[in-house]
């Protein structure tokens, strides 16, 4: 087999871009309805399965938030060109709307009609006002009365009162009312409370009411004297994406904070979902007044905003997860004093690297024990690390062992990336406390987002200065560090530790270095050097490509894997979401095989595999998939683990993966289909039994 120059292109077949690529919008729809399939699994338990009908809920939130808001946006504004599978954005957005009904339609149909009557099997039970008896409804007209009345405001719509802005994911009434006296009709909207529990509690049990209809019944509270004539949930979704011109904003927090009150009241409408029972004149009052059109209407036969289920499975699971004689997951043997105790990490760091898998390895007493002990190490000089999510304000014990630091004397530098989406406001709350701490907040890079996850300890030994570190694949949150499955390196490696110290004297000065001697930053040298890697194993009689990432969307990754393939390396891809590359097609990529984990772990972490067995595999984690956003507009951290002990757990990780006939699904040139069981071979349970097996046996 020829080899290539070194810096010659990789293409792939020339074939057109509709069999080449998959579109992303749709893949990320598909990702959602293998999530929605573990809701239609009637071997699960029901609040299992509302848990996940939940998941489905809020994430189509946020794609019409950010997906479908950024396609409206290019065609408003007349953008030119074509996504790189060939569509325009109106043939994406039709695409969309076929796919989005589906997966709502499905999403009610699975709730009205099975999970919701299942769910007393776990203890809770959701009951229409109309099934209520006397006494129930009494009991809630008190409530109304007392906790839901004063914080109600009816806005009606008038010639002299404007049709009233309808905030983002709100949930509200619409109502119409007649006056008795003149016969006259008027419409009205009443805002559902977002600050109260969307399912009202009955006492004795728990049974549960939903709030929209409980204010519902009590309309003629909010319009006394008037004739109830009408009334209708519905449900606005609007463009939540926040974008900072950074080069403008002298202050960043301050200006990503005015973006935020503004967000709230600034967005276009994208979506709008109605009850079946709404009349079609309503529904039109509504797009009309949103500027919307019928394509952008969702009818909805059954309750809305299914992702509200959310806090009825969290009380459920946590009450579980009290009644366990011990938490999920276990410490590293290599890190614990006991099974559920850390030793002294920092001296255990001194002789060797440990590779932590969350959940199965408790995040607590591993990576977060890790910089609680430095805070209170008198030896510790310096902490640094970087905060992309971490836990609501005032449960972040990471963040609270670094004020803590800060309070003791010690340098600590806190990387808070202020625009992670979601969790904007958050870690405005967390820069704000870090600061009044003394911690030296830095917001990152200009123009680029900071979505590494790594932290540097700085200790004096003896006349001697030694650095620790932590380069991970997730954040440090300890409350979805138990339902995301991430990998972790903590190390003293002298290599390793001091490019983590480069990365940061990047991030907080001025530096175009890219001098790194062991790690892989994005942007810049993450993206050809994994092309290099993938051209050799293009070139190697026995080329060998295993990936395990979030997402695979990058054109130029995939046209690479593609002449990987054709040129005879065999590759496995485990990606969780959203996946552009085409498996399975003659002349392109046909060693080319692509499944999906998906169960009651997210799986997060991202594992990269290049070489044979017999040539000797090379191993890299890191925080990047291979998307445009990870490779070129955010910093990423992508890390060799070269320990014999350790890579062999990272063998293990993708092999178990690679072997699961239960939570896997496979894409075929024609989309995802089931894996069937035929061994049953789980990867959560499998990676459990594994992570114990090895607390138990102290190895």
């Amino acid at each position: 087999m020829s080899r290539r120059t070194e810096d010659a292109p990789i293409r792939s077949p020339d074939l057109d871009l509709e069999s080449r690529f998959l579109n992303r919008e749709l893949s990320l729809l598909d990702y959602k309805a293998r999530i929605l399939a573990l809701a239609e699994d009637e071997s699960r338990s029901p609040i299992q399965r509302a848990r996940f009908l939940a998941i489905v809920g809020r994430t189509l939130d946020e794609f019409f938030q950010i997906r479908v808001s950024g396609l409206r946006e290019q065609l408003t504004a007349g953008v030119p060109g074509t996504s790189p599978d060939g569509m325009s954005p109106r043939e994406q957005l039709d695409a969309i709307r076929a796919r989005a009904q589906e997966l709502a339609s499905r999403q009610t149909q699975t709730f009205e009609k099975h999970v919701r009557a299942e769910l007393h099997v776990d203890g809770v039970r959701i009951i229409d006002w109309t099934d209520l008896k006397k006494s129930q409804r009494e009991e809630l007209r008190a409530v109304f009365e007392e906790r839901v009345f004063p914080v109600l405001t009816p806005l009606s719509v008038d010639p002299a009162h404007p049709f009233p802005y309808i905030s983002d994911l709100s949930l509200n009434l619409a109502v119409v009312v007649r006056d008795p006296k003149t016969g006259v009709r008027r419409f009205a909207r009443v805002k559902v409370p977002p600050l109260l529990p969307r399912f009202l509690k009955l006492s004795g049990g728990r049974r549960f009411v939903p709030l929209e209809q409980v204010i519902a019944a009590h309309l003629e509270r909010l319009f006394p004297g008037m004739k109830i004539v009408a009334r209708h949930p519905f449900r606005v979704t609007r463009d939540a994406d926040v974008e900072v011109e950074v080069d403008e904003a002298d202050d960043l927090l301050v200006t990503l904070e005015s973006l935020l009150r503004g967000r709230k009241r600034a967005p276009e409408a994208v979506r709008l979902e109605v009850t079946k029972s709404m009349p079609q004149r309503l529904r039109a009052i509504l797009l009309r007044e949103l500027r919307l059109s019928s394509s952008d209407l969702y009818v909805i036969d059954g309750l809305l905003a299914l992702g509200d289920l959310w806090p009825l499975t969290e009380q459920k699971r946590k009450g579980s997860a009290a009644k366990r004689s011990r938490p999920v997951g276990v410490t590293p043997p290599e890190l614990g004093a006991s099974l559920s105790e850390p030793s002294d990490i920092l001296s255990t760091l001194h002789d060797r690297d440990v590779l932590v898998h969350h959940p199965y390895d408790q995040f607590t007493t591993s990576v977060e024990a890790f910089v609680d002990q430095a805070a209170d190490n008198p030896d510790v000089l310096a902490i640094k690390q970087t905060i992309y999510r971490t836990s609501d304000e005032g449960e972040a014990p990471v963040v609270r062992s670094l004020v803590r630091a800060a309070e003791s004397g010690k340098e600590v530098v806190a990387l808070v990336e202020l625009t992670a989406r979601g969790d904007e406001e958050a870690n405005i709350a967390w820069a704000r406390t870090l600061e009044k701490a003394g911690v030296h907040v830095v917001y990152g890079v200009v123009g680029l987002k900071t979505h590494a996850k790594i932290v540097l300890v700085v200790r004096k030994e003896g006349d001697r200065i030694r650095r620790y570190c932590h380069v991970g694949t997730g954040n440090y949150n300890p409350e979805t560090a138990t339902i995301y499955e991430d990998v972790g390196l903590l190390s003293s490696d002298v290599e390793l530790a001091a490019d983590v110290a480069d990365l940061f004297n990047r991030l907080t000065g001025y530096s175009n270095g890219n001098g790194y001697r062991r790690v892989l930053v994005a942007p810049g040298m993450l993206r050809s050097r994994l092309l290099e890697l993938i051209r050799e194993e293009a070139d190697a009689s026995d080329g060998r490509i295993v990936m395990k990432m979030n997402g695979l969307v990058d054109s130029e990754m995939i046209d690479a894997l593609y002449a990987a393939s054709t040129a005879g390396a065999e590759i496995d891809l485990i990606i969780r979401g959203i996946c552009c590359l085409r498996p399975g097609v003659k002349g392109m990529s046909e060693r080319i095989r692509v499944r999906s984990i998906v169960g009651r772990f997210l799986e997060h972490s991202r594992i990269f595999r290049f070489g044979s067995d017999e040539r000797g595999p090379r191993y890299y984690i890191g925080s990047a998939d291979l998307m445009p956003r990870n490779l070129d507009r955010r910093v990423e951290c992508v890390a060799p683990v070269t320990d014999p002990a350790l890579t062999a757990r990272l063998a293990e990780i993708l092999a178990v993966n690679l072997e699961d006939d239960v939570l896997a699904w496979e894409l075929t040139p024609d989309g995802w289909r089931k894996v069937k069981t035929k061994v049953g071979v789980d990867t959560h349970q499998r990676l459990q039994e594994l992570a114990e097996a090895r607390a138990l046996g102290g190895a």
